[in-house]
């Protein structure tokens, strides 16, 4: 493509795409001739092209999903570079690198040539980036949030999703709560599946066999994202901690109780909605990167979670 081009610099996990989809969206409504190519794993293509907002996924990541050293981008300067990594300063200078024409960043004392907005911690991510935006003078829409149905079958239509895994230690439920409330469901006539991510087997493993789930309901290793998508999209309720499947239930409207700690749903949780259940017992904030489950999830109860399901299948019933 020989037009304008407009890089946006996202190079974090499944969740994270989501949570910038709102983003991603209004930028592709304000600069509808420029190509949008978005710096993000490889394996999160089929996600951006979910979008309908992204022309190109350019492969960028680096270990604990910190700024990446480096960009391979071809050809003349980006006419526009917009930082959606984070507040910088690498991720500014990495795109300052590529000398693009106009530079979308947050402001930060170690760039102050960059006059960009500033950084609330405490602000939800959805509402983050669009206020970033609209600083620069594009719309955005925080609930800009919902993705198409895939073309194939779910693999297990109907079923509640348990999914216990999630980027730290510090954000995993343990599993043998997931495994009671498994056998729960089943004691209630529910189908129950697994999933997991990539190098979660054992994890999902622990929890089939605690729960005697058969092989025909366990998914772990990954699901391509079509499949997980689908399954997501038609299953009856999705339950998992604040992890990329959480926000793949929002953006197929699926019914989900998503379990918080250490951060709180004020920063993560899903837009206030009834199909949507967040758990959550405030107190101090925990470290997301953490090697043991954070407190606050322990104080989460198998009990509030059928609770919290109960209450989805009462709306459910509402005519």
């Amino acid at each position: 493509m020989t037009g304008p081009r407009l890089l946006v610099l996202r190079a974090l996990g499944l969740g994270d795409l989501l949570a910038g989809v709102p983003a991603l969206r209004a930028l592709r409504r304000a600069f509808p001739g420029h190509e949008l190519v978005l710096a993000a794993p490889a394996e999160l293509e089929p996600v951006a092209a979910a979008t309908g907002a992204v022309d190109r996924l350019l492969p960028a990541s680096a270990p604990g999903r910190a700024v990446p050293r480096t960009l391979d981008w071809a050809g003349p300067p980006p006419d526009i570079a917009v930082d959606l990594h984070g507040n910088g300063p690498p991720s500014h200078r990495l795109l300052q690198s590529l000398r693009p024409l106009r530079l979308f960043a947050f402001a930060h004392p170690d760039t102050p040539e960059i006059d960009g907005p500033r950084w609330w911690a405490e602000e939800h991510e959805r509402d983050r980036w669009c206020r970033f935006l609209e600083f620069y003078g594009v719309p955005a829409d925080p609930a800009d949030l919902r993705l198409p149905r895939p073309p194939g079958a779910s693999p297990a239509p109907g079923a509640v999703v348990l999914h216990p895994g999630a980027g730290a230690p510090s954000r995993c439920w343990p599993v043998d709560r997931y495994a009671a409330v498994a056998t729960a469901l089943r004691e209630r006539g529910h189908r129950v599946v697994v999933t997991g991510g990539a190098g979660e087997d054992d994890l999902v493993a622990r929890l089939a066999k605690q729960a005697r789930l058969p092989d025909t309901d366990t998914f772990g290793g990954g699901l391509p994202f079509d499949r997980l998508s689908a399954l997501v999209a038609d299953a009856s309720a999705v339950v998992s901690g604040d992890t990329g499947i959480a926000h793949l239930a929002v953006a197929h409207a699926t019914c989900s109780v998503t379990l918080f700690g250490p951060v709180p749903p004020s920063r993560w949780g899903p837009p206030p909605a009834p199909r949507h259940r967040v758990l959550w017992h405030p107190g101090q904030d925990g470290d997301p990167h953490g090697r043991r489950t954070d407190p606050a999830l322990l104080r989460i109860a198998t009990e509030d979670v059928l609770h919290a399901l109960d209450r989805l299948d009462e709306l459910s019933d509402t005519p």
